[in-house]
């Protein structure tokens, strides 16, 4: 093969990952790099028409943050949905594939559907339901502990009661994307494992400790890297259910940002913030790949 015939053999990886790479450019790395030099400015809503009132403030935004208590507040709310609720929908995702991948009949593919329909309902729609449910006079949660004898809870009136609450919505809500994963994940681990460990005499729960579980540790990696950036960025479910309150109690970062910088036109400020939650990503994706680097491999 002559020299012209590589080098346009060679062009062909880039022409392919080109259109990618440019929608990356354009619509991630230009934007990161826009709001980061926004975050050290004092940019507000008359600031965005006439950028001759925009004044450099340095790190005063920065500085401002870790004073500001709200903002101290929604980073406490934050750990606390990632802490409770990651593991909760990685544990409940896993449960479930398991379950549904041991039959292929009507049944299961039914319930395979039924788990899955929450990840792609519209979440105003979920937030109408999931309030009746929660409606502390007329829900029907608090009907069923009425009926039981046990006292009404404030699902969404007291504020670790309602992170709670948004954590179970947002579990419910999470599960059927990984469940996904998981299920394809399980559906591609050959059958001979299995039969070389029946014919070992390991039991059901030898053979999911031995063979099932260490088979998904790229499905289970997948899965927690990318669950944890979505709880990082937990908003929808706030925003929509108690738009951060009672007190603030459901504030998170990201919803933190979405008011300094689009209620109160804040958008230097709302910037900052936003790069202390990329900051916040960053770290804790790079501790996962850290750990996973020292995964035993088999």
């Amino acid at each position: 093969m002559n020299r012209s015939a590589k080098n346009q053999i060679s062009k062909y990886p880039y022409i392919f990952i080109a259109p990618a790479v440019i929608l990356l450019i354009i619509f991630s790395i230009i934007p990161i790099l826009i709001a980061f030099g926004i975050s050290f400015t004092d940019m507000d809503l008359k600031g965005l028409a006439n950028w001759s009132t925009v004044d450099f403030v340095g790190l005063k935004n920065f500085k401002e943050l870790f004073q500001d208590e709200v903002f101290l507040k929604s980073v406490y709310n934050t750990l606390f949905y990632v802490v409770i609720g990651v593991p909760l929908v990685i544990i409940s995702s896993l449960s479930v594939a398991l379950i549904l991948n041991q039959g292929t009949n009507w049944l299961y593919r039914t319930f395979r559907g039924v788990y899955y329909l929450p990840s792609i309902t519209n979440i105003v729609a979920i937030a109408v339901i999931w309030g009746f449910l929660y409606n502390t006079d007329y829900g029907l949660l608090n009907y069923i502990l009425t009926e039981l004898g046990l006292g009404k809870v404030p699902w969404l009136q007291h504020p670790t009661v309602a992170k709670i609450s948004l954590i179970i919505l947002a579990v419910w809500k999470g599960i059927g994307l990984n469940m996904i994963i998981f299920l394809a994940a399980l559906q591609g681990i050959p059958k001979t494992y299995y039969e070389a460990a029946e014919m070992d005499g390991a039991n059901r729960f030898q053979i999911l400790f031995n063979v099932t579980l260490p088979l998904l540790r790229y499905a289970t990696f997948f899965v927690t890297v990318t669950t944890l950036i979505a709880w990082m960025q937990f908003f929808e479910e706030p925003f929509v259910m108690t738009e951060g309150g009672p007190l603030n109690g459901t504030m998170s970062i990201a919803l933190f940002i979405y008011q300094e910088g689009f209620q109160y036109s804040e958008f230097g400020y709302a910037a900052a913030g936003s790069f202390v939650l990329f900051a916040f990503i960053i770290a804790v994706t790079l501790i996962q790949f850290k750990l996973r680097k020292s995964d035993t491999e088999y």
